[in-house]
């Protein structure tokens, strides 16, 4: 076990591709504990919260129009656009629940986005995804450990 590799879990987790749906495996198969892993993937995951949602509110359109990044900013902002009908018909709640099923586009990146596309304020949307992470990181530590394969196979015989 070694700093980097604690490093390399928050790192992993910030990123929005595999926030801590990626971290916690990753920091488990590097030999850290799942309760550090967890820890440091939820610390990592939340890191860019609050500077994505004011960059997504102020700088987001200016950056749609530049060629090759606008292009990829637009087609992230459909998809978001298309996933958020949970969130808008649960609200605050829909919110946490959007972040806390781990599949892809789901995490704390696409809620921030969602959240200011929909007008969140930025308590409000810190604390669902907040929520939402917590609930992630323990599924996915769960997914992990083997918990869950442990359930099915002794209910479901």
């Amino acid at each position: 076990m070694d700093i980097r590799d604690e490093i390399f879990v928050i790192i992993v987790s910030s990123l929005p591709i595999s926030e801590l749906r990626g971290a916690i495996p990753l920091g488990v198969a590097e030999g850290l504990s799942i309760e550090k892993t967890y820890l440091l993937a939820v610390m990592g995951n939340l890191l860019p919260v609050l500077p994505l949602f004011f960059f997504f509110k102020y700088l987001f359109h200016k950056l749609e129009n530049i060629k090759f990044v606008g292009s990829l900013l637009r087609k992230w902002r459909v998809t978001v656009e298309k996933k958020s009908s949970l969130i808008e018909n649960l609200g605050f709640w829909g919110l946490v629940l959007f972040v806390a099923i781990p599949s892809p586009f789901t995490g704390a990146w696409t809620a921030t986005l969602a959240a200011n596309l929909l007008g969140f304020k930025l308590r409000r949307a810190w604390l669902a995804i907040f929520l939402g992470v917590l609930i992630a990181g323990v599924i996915v530590s769960l997914a992990v450990t083997g918990v869950i394969k442990l359930w099915f196979t002794f209910t479901c015989r």
